[in-house]
């Protein structure tokens, strides 16, 4: 073989790497993460597990993709170890589909319809579809399946290349020579062992040993043991991704290491041991791409079918290689809410994508407990309350931390146009829940120091304050079911909600000056009302936040100030209607008459048009006033 024939083969490998790389991901894609979820749902029966885990590995092409799926699915406490191993055992089956698949290049006949079946001769049609679907598509999807064709195309074409490339290599005594070399049980495991080590895929490493069948220099024999040690180096990914993980995913990887480790060594005694006796007749004819599959398919199929029952073996043989500590046995949930954002999650962004909805949603959850807490300690402080409100601040604000760092990781890699919209949103909406949990804490802070100072609001601020309280109330409820449930009906009731509360937080500060002048307030508890009521606005603000960039995004667009101009709109009956149904829900009592004619005329008048009474009571004291003044100016 000169230098061109191996720059051939390199050339071929690579290619054939590559469209096994871009095959994998376009499945991914296509799946649009669904593969992952039913991982994580459907795994409580280990028969059950296998199959899941066959399917998904022969619809990604790699079992080692799998077990680090499932290395990440423990790490962050979604799976459990006795799941997870019957999710391994069925990975190890389902990379045998692509040995079949490659085996086609076998295939020799005279026949037309049986020579179309021959990936050669088709993989060229394959790529040209692939490639007018790509260049032609405005849709994700079909542009995804026009990558999984050109992967296929691009993978049989370097397998061909490959295949071509070693053919000169049949009449090579020195070439044949490492082959028989190979025959050596040892030294043909340590050799597939190595080789798939190195390139991190049993699937490309049994495909690179197919090629070398078609040259007609390998026989069963050797290619047997190389086989076995291709079985064990698949495990070595799921080991390097475990580094830096839990000890739970640890022990994952362990397990798919143990699995292999005694199916290969339990065939090898007893395959030599009987060949020692027997002498197998097959043991020196040629290896072809079809028997390689075969022996592939039955080795690991046979090897599930035992192991499955008895998979707690692996369990306990990573739980002893790997000791439960005292620190495993606390129970903290915040920790493991956290978990769930795992980096091995990003190679299926999807699903990635879904874990940070699930994270955000514990995170607006938190934010809400905090402003609740917060706004009950107005009229009645506990101090282990506040130490919650605290805490759970400081959990938010790790929450928005971690959630931003693992969000701008995963707007890197290749979102569908639906997935990045969600990612904008949870990017988006984080910070505003940060800052609702801030303004709870600010809320500890001024119902503290009444406490301290034992300082108590009117009863009639108290009653005001109810009603204002109950209205902030209900927009973080809709900001949080609207967030987590991506409602968008619910979503465009926040913003009238948001004008009612604007209203009563003018309102209420008129009322308090009214109370001020009359004597029946002090000037501190007014400037803690201010606070307290502009702390509410603001956390309505945020809520309101959330809800816009959800119809924005929804939209692609982010012009939020341009969408409340145009909802706000007095033309919008809709709109104004639902602000007149959220005044009357959230009306402040009624001021009496002696009360009214103490305000100026002006304070009426910005009573009657902002605040959420509008009566005609009010009207017709304005009109009384007005004309009295008009009467006095003739006279």
């Amino acid at each position: 073989m000169d230098i061109f024939g191996i720059l051939a083969m390199v050339g071929g490998l690579a290619l054939f790497l590559y469209g096994m790389q871009v095959l994998g991901d376009g499945l991914k894609r296509t799946s649009g993460g669904r593969l992952e979820e039913i991982l994580e749902s459907l795994t409580s029966n280990k028969w059950k597990g296998a199959l899941l885990g066959c399917i998904v590995t022969a619809v990604i092409q790699s079992s080692s993709a799998t077990t680090v799926m499932v290395v990440g699915l423990v790490n962050s406490g979604i799976m459990k170890l006795t799941q997870a191993a019957g999710v391994i055992l069925g990975a190890n089956v389902g990379t045998t589909v692509t040995s079949w698949m490659l085996s086609l290049t076998g295939i020799e006949s005279s026949n037309v319809f049986v020579q179309l079946l021959k990936p050669a001769n088709f993989s060229p049609i394959v790529g040209i579809i692939g490639v007018i679907m790509l260049m032609t598509a405005k849709n994700d999807k079909k542009k995804d399946i026009g990558t999984i064709l050109i992967g296929f195309a691009v993978l049989m074409f370097g397998m061909e290349t490959m295949s071509s490339a070693v053919e000169p290599l049949a009449g090579n005594e020195k070439f044949t020579g490492i082959l028989t070399m190979f025959s050596n049980p040892i030294l043909g495991m340590l050799a597939g062992l190595v080789l798939t080590a190195v390139i991190q895929s049993s699937s490309a490493s049994i495909g690179i040993l197919q090629a070398l069948s078609m040259s007609g220099t390998l026989t069963i024999g050797s290619a047997i043991p190389i086989l076995m040690g291709e079985n064990i180096g698949t495990a070595i990914t799921a080991i390097l991704s475990s580094m830096g993980a839990s000890k739970n995913a640890k022990r994952a990887a362990l397990m798919h290491l143990y699995f292999c480790i005694l199916k290969t060594s339990f065939f090898m005694v007893l395959f030599y041991l009987i060949d020692a006796i027997v002498h197998f007749p097959f043991m020196t004819e040629l290896a072809n791409p079809f028997i390689i599959a075969m022996i592939h398919s039955i080795f690991n199929l046979s090897a599930v079918i035992i192991m499955l029952p008895i998979s707690e073996v692996l369990v306990k043989l990573a739980m002893k290689t790997i000791p439960v500590t005292p620190d495993e046995l606390e129970d903290v949930p915040v920790e493991k809410s956290i978990q769930i954002l795992d980096e091995r999650f990003l190679a299926s962004p999807h699903f990635a994508l879904e874990q940070c909805k699930t994270a955000a949603g514990d995170m607006a959850e938190y934010a809400r407990e905090a402003l609740l807490l917060g706004m009950g300690l107005v009229t009645e402080f506990h101090p282990e309350q506040a130490k919650r409100v605290e805490n759970l601040e400081n959990l938010v604000d790790s929450y928005e931390d971690q959630l931003g760092t693992y969000l701008v990781k995963l707007s890197s890699r290749n979102l569908s146009t639906r997935d990045s919209h969600t990612l904008s949103t949870l990017l988006h909406c984080i910070g505003d829940f940060e800052r609702i949990c801030d303004h709870a804490i600010n809320l500890v802070g001024y119902a503290q120091e009444m406490a301290e100072k034992d300082l108590h609001f009117s009863a009639k601020a108290e009653e005001e304050l109810k009603v204002f309280t109950a209205a902030v109330q209900d927009i973080m409820n809709r900001a949080v079911t609207v967030f987590k449930n991506d409602d968008l009906k619910l979503a465009k009731s926040v913003e009238p909600l948001e004008e009612v509360i604007d209203g009563l937080n003018m309102e209420i500060k008129r009322r308090h000056i009214r109370r001020l002048r009359k004597g029946k307030c002090t000037i501190e508890l007014g400037l803690t009302l201010s606070d307290i009521t502009t702390c509410y606005e603001r956390v309505a603000d945020h809520c309101s936040n959330i809800a816009v960039c959800l119809l924005q995004v929804n939209e692609d667009g982010f012009d939020t100030h341009g969408y409340l101009e145009m909802v706000r709109d007095t033309d919008n009956p809709e709109f104004r209607a639902e602000v007149a149904e959220f005044e009357h829900k959230y009306e402040l009592p009624r001021m009496k008459k002696d009360e009214i004619d103490s305000l100026p005329t002006i304070a009426l008048e910005e009573t009657d048009t902002a605040s959420g009474e509008k009566s005609d009571f009010l009207s017709s004291r304005i009109q009384e006033r007005k004309k009295k003044k008009k009467d006095g100016k003739k006279k």
